[in-house]
């Protein structure tokens, strides 16, 4: 792997400086950060990682190579990856480096991350532009300052299935509403015998009754919630007809769908140790992947309160039994957490289905 100049440029004017990898070529988006000491290609390949640049804290990535048996989608999903030590020869598998070069995708090693996560704790998330083959800061800025907020771009369409697909199974049938789902999530519901038909995120409520489904399930996805307007008129139409469960932007699609109101976090949970407590007091160290929340003040009073952040108070998932309705901000079928969320939360959601 050849040595490679590299930049990351802030919409703020401020840049810096390190070693790239993969390919040569520039790309842009927010600067988002995640906690997880591993896994590092279930989240790059994450579709709710779709436009932005994702940087990791914890400092050697890559030191088992490319597992391709965990991809989460087919593809790489955020525009770039930043990391303080990328390993050369990982104990097993592809070189993250190469499968980079191999796949046209661009990164950036020898960054100080811990402290340019702190610089995001404290500023917020950034417009981020990184240059892979030249070092000018000037240029990446630039770049950054050039590139819209990530709540004027559509990133739903480039994540969605295009056309809608059935994944056989015996039990109940669940229709899927593919904002930019995980594999994982696909396969804890078949674990349990669903029966899924899966939905492009632009579906009407008519094409989904065509599949007389016994439940619908909304995904998690990138971007602004409030871009999925086509999800959150099905959620709407659905509601008190069949059960209705989110993951992620499932879940503030249906507080949207409720006329709650969403916002933008000023840095999000991105990571595998994410305390959440249950509303009967029970804690869970969960994985999470969103910089958008639902404001659980602006929730109607028979939502329930289902999880909150143990870190911050935010809202991590709401309930309203009388509906069938149950959401989760946090995804439970990446059970990264010694208290695992998986069978809790799936064994519910399934077992809420008549």
């Amino acid at each position: 792997m050849k040595e490679l100049k590299a930049v990351l440029g802030f919409e703020n004017g401020e840049f810096v400086t390190g070693r790239g990898f993969g390919a040569e070529g520039s790309c842009g988006g927010e600067l988002v950060f995640t906690t997880q000491m591993s896994g590092y290609m279930e989240a790059l390949t994450d579709p709710s990682y779709a436009g932005q640049i994702l940087m990791f804290t914890y400092p050697l990535i890559g030191n088992y190579g490319v597992d391709f048996h965990n991809f989460q989608s087919p593809k790489v999903n955020a525009m770039g990856c930043v990391v303080h030590e990328l390993c050369k020869r990982p104990t097993a598998n592809t070189p993250l480096g190469q499968f980079f070069e191999e796949n046209g995708l661009l990164g950036i090693e020898g960054i100080d991350t811990r402290q340019l996560t702190i610089k995001t704790r404290v500023d917020g998330t950034l417009r981020s532009a990184l240059v892979v083959g030249d070092d000018n800061g000037e240029y990446a800025v630039d770049l950054a300052k050039k590139l819209k907020p990530i709540s004027e771009i559509d990133l739903l369409s480039s994540v969605s299935c295009k056309e809608p697909y059935h994944i056989p199974g015996k039990g109940k049938k669940i229709a899927v509403i593919d904002l930019g789902i995980k594999k994982n999530i696909a396969i804890s519901l078949l674990r349990r015998g669903a029966d899924l038909y899966i939905f492009p995120y632009n579906s009407k409520p008519s094409d989904i009754e065509a599949c007389d489904p016994d439940a619908i399930f909304i995904t998690n996805g990138p971007g602004d919630p409030e871009l999925a307007t086509d999800a959150i008129k099905c959620a709407k139409y659905f509601i008190g007809k069949k059960p209705v469960f989110g993951i992620c932007m499932g879940n503030q699609v249906l507080g949207l769908a409720f006329g709650a109101k969403t916002y933008k976090m000023k840095f999000g949970h991105r990571g595998s140790n994410q305390p959440v407590r249950r509303s009967e007091g029970k804690i869970f160290i969960t994985t999470q992947n969103h910089g958008f929340a639902v404001d659980q003040a602006t929730l109607p009073d028979d939502c329930e309160l289902y999880f909150e952040n143990v870190n911050d108070g935010t809202l991590e998932g709401f309930c309203v039994p009388d509906l069938d309705v149950y959401c989760v901000q946090f995804h439970p079928e990446a059970f990264g957490g010694p208290r695992d969320t998986e069978a809790p939360i799936f064994d519910m959601m399934y077992g809420r289905i008549k």
